[in-house]
């Protein structure tokens, strides 16, 4: 007896809403019914553990896929436990009313089935396949129970129907294709190679093996075995289309640094090794197990717009989605892997999944774990870990500058620096274990290329004191130390400030009497150089160099640099400047001959010491040729 139905109006809603909003991607149709003939199967397993009379027999449990390409039809048949007339309404007749979760609480109560996973929600997955189907038919038989067909349009209504008894049992569920329009072309899902791939891609790791017959073309053989040319036969192979346990299932002592270097290769498509390769298994509030890996070398497009971040997700072995990028911050941009957390419901939309509080305690997990690892490569392989630096380092540091500080403590140790006084590069701790007795500041100077650094005429001073000096070539060097401001309570400071905190005041008196005697050369400058410079002044750091260009009150002339060059900056009026001091050796005769000159000749010679000194810096100068001019004049007195 066949009885047709209606959907009531609120199921109508959420089925077009389930057709047609849900899901933004129609290829996972296949995987959502594969969930729920995996689900069948767990269900049915559950039912043999829990049998008391034991008249449920084991099977050789089994998914098949058929196609009938004259029919237009692909097939997904499990063995598992079938659905009765009642649960055929309530499961699939109600919309979104899901047997699988009341299966779920009898589960969380059973004992002797921790290895029974439900992976999918029938009510709400099986409507997806109308996605590309214009009319889905489930054949399906339970034990004790009379074998039924249901069929839906997927629009108004559906039928349940009574077949002829059979020992057959489990579910067939048949999905007659939509015709092809100009924009789709459906039958691309009854092509053997495009279901092996979804397979593949989106349950390559449901447990239960996944059968296809596939048919491919042989050569016929003469009777020494040899092809006859030109002549063929088509040959069907039952091809399983699944590997069922992945990696991350298995124990951990059977998860070598091997196997995961293989897995990274051959899963992100890299010929090399990963520079670091985690493995991660969490079990409590949330449980979640993980592959991470670091690629030895940056991706070709990492610092581009069009770099997509993100782990690829699994929920109890069924892919989700290929980069989730909430699962790592952006400073950890570069790491690859995946995540497989049971505890992700699998028929979510992304919106949802992107606000889930789940989602953010495994993201925090997963960056605390990534950064342990590092630190561990940091202590134990030293050489290593300044290779992968040298790779990513300005991530990291970029981490401590976006997050305006709150990843200075989880950050801070892992940064290293090339200094003055040493071949290698060193951590902020080598530094201070190092540092001078009385010396108060850890310092550091900036520019294109370290030989460039080793010139400034500041650093004549750190170098003859045996004061080491980090070198900073990055642009977000400053900005992330600024952000920092100290390391075991020590500030930093920028050798090319003028500031005169850990001057003695004997110095500091000393200068200002240069100043004071030599008032006139100094306002001289002053008014020739307004706008370049904002104040003019003797100093005591310098050795050899006649003058050089100092800073003051936190910007600094590199800092100044890295913002004009933004891409996206501001209008030059509202550009931060730095405050420019030109600092004078009062020791040095090229000072002493300029200071004795008449006013005039300062203030036309006074571009020069200013030019002279951006050049000291590494800076370009605007006018060469009056430079060199000027420069010429001067000799020549």
């Amino acid at each position: 007896m066949k009885e047709e139905k209606k959907f009531k109006t609120e199921s109508k809603q959420l089925l077009n809403l389930m057709i047609n909003s849900i899901y933004s991607n129609q290829e996972i149709f296949l995987r959502e019914i594969i969930s729920n003939a995996s689900d069948a199967i767990d269900k049915y397993r559950f039912n043999l553990l829990t049998n008391a009379d034991k008249k449920t027999k084991d099977r050789d449990y089994k998914i098949q896929i058929e196609v009938d390409k004259e029919k237009r039809s692909i097939s997904i048949i499990d063995n598992g436990i079938g659905m009765s007339k009642e649960e055929l309404e309530n499961n699939l007749g109600t919309i979104a009313k899901s047997g699988s979760k009341e299966f779920l609480e009898k589960l969380e109560k059973a004992k002797n089935a921790k290895d029974i996973s439900i992976i999918g929600q029938f009510g709400v997955g099986f409507y997806s396949a109308f996605m590309v189907g214009k009319e889905i038919q489930v054949l399906t038989h339970k034990e004790g129970e009379l074998p039924y067909l249901f069929t839906s349009d997927g629009i108004e209504k559906y039928s349940i129907e009574d077949q002829k008894d059979n020992d057959v049992y489990g579910s067939k569920v048949t999905i007659f294709l939509r015709d092809n329009d100009k924009e789709i072309n459906y039958d691309k899902y009854l092509d053997s190679y495009t279901i092996e791939n979804l397979v593949k891609k989106y349950s390559d790791y449901v447990r239960y093996p996944i059968h296809m017959n596939v048919s491919h073309t042989e050569n016929d053989k003469d009777e020494n075995g040899k092809d006859i040319e030109g002549k063929t036969h088509e040959v069907i192979e039952d091809k399983i289309l699944n590997s069922m346990v992945p990696l991350w299932k298995k124990q951990k002592k059977d998860i070598t640094d091997e196997k995961l270097n293989e897995f990274y290769k051959s899963h992100f498509d890299d010929y090399e090794e990963p520079l670091v390769s985690l493995y991660v298994k969490t079990e409590g509030v949330i449980s979640y197990s993980a592959l991470l890996f670091i690629p030895s070398h940056a991706p070709y497009n990492l610092y581009s717009d069009n770099y997509e971040k993100g782990l690829a997700l699994y929920t109890k072995g069924i892919f989700v989605q290929d980069k989730c990028k909430e699962l790592v911050p952006d400073y950890l941009k570069f790491a690859k892997g995946l995540v497989d957390s049971d505890d992700f419901p699998l028929n979510i939309s992304r919106e949802i999944l992107q606000n889930s509080p789940i989602l953010t305690k495994i993201a925090t997990n997963i960056e605390n774990k990534l950064i342990e690892k590092l630190k561990d490569l940091k202590n134990n392989d030293y050489d290593k870990y300044l290779k992968f630096f040298d790779i990513y380092g300005d991530n990291l540091k970029f981490g401590i500058y976006s997050s305006y500080g709150m990843k200075n403590e989880l950050l801070k140790d892992l940064l290293v620096y090339k200094s003055l006084n040493n071949d290698k590069p060193i951590s902020l701790k080598e530094y201070l274990d190092k540092k001078k007795e009385n010396q108060k500041y850890i310092y550091y100077a900036t520019g294109k290329t370290v030989e460039e650094i080793k010139l400034l005429p500041e650093i004549e001073k750190f170098k003859k004191e045996e004061m080491d000096v980090l070198l900073l070539t990055s642009n977000v060097d400053e900005f992330s130390l600024m952000v920092l401001n100290n390391y075991d309570k020590v500030e930093f400071k920028n050798i090319t400030s003028s500031e005169k905190e850990e001057l003695s005041q004997e110095e500091k008196d000393k200068i200002s009497k240069l100043n004071d005697d030599n008032k006139r050369f100094i306002d001289n400058l002053k008014e020739s150089l307004k706008g370049k410079v904002d104040d003019v002044s003797f100093t005591n750091k310098l050795v050899d160099a006649p003058i050089c260009l100092s800073t003051k009150e936190g910007l600094s002339l590199n800092m100044e640099k890295v913002l004009e060059n933004q891409p996206n900056k501001s209008s030059e009026d509202n550009m931060p400047k730095a405050i420019k001091v030109l600092e004078l050796n009062a020791s040095h005769p090229l000072i002493n001959k300029v200071k004795d000159l008449s006013d005039e000749e300062i203030k036309t010679y006074s571009t020069v010491l200013y030019e002279e000194a951006l050049l000291l810096e590494g800076y370009d100068i605007e006018n060469k040729k009056e430079f060199v001019e000027k420069l010429n004049e001067l000799l020549l007195k």
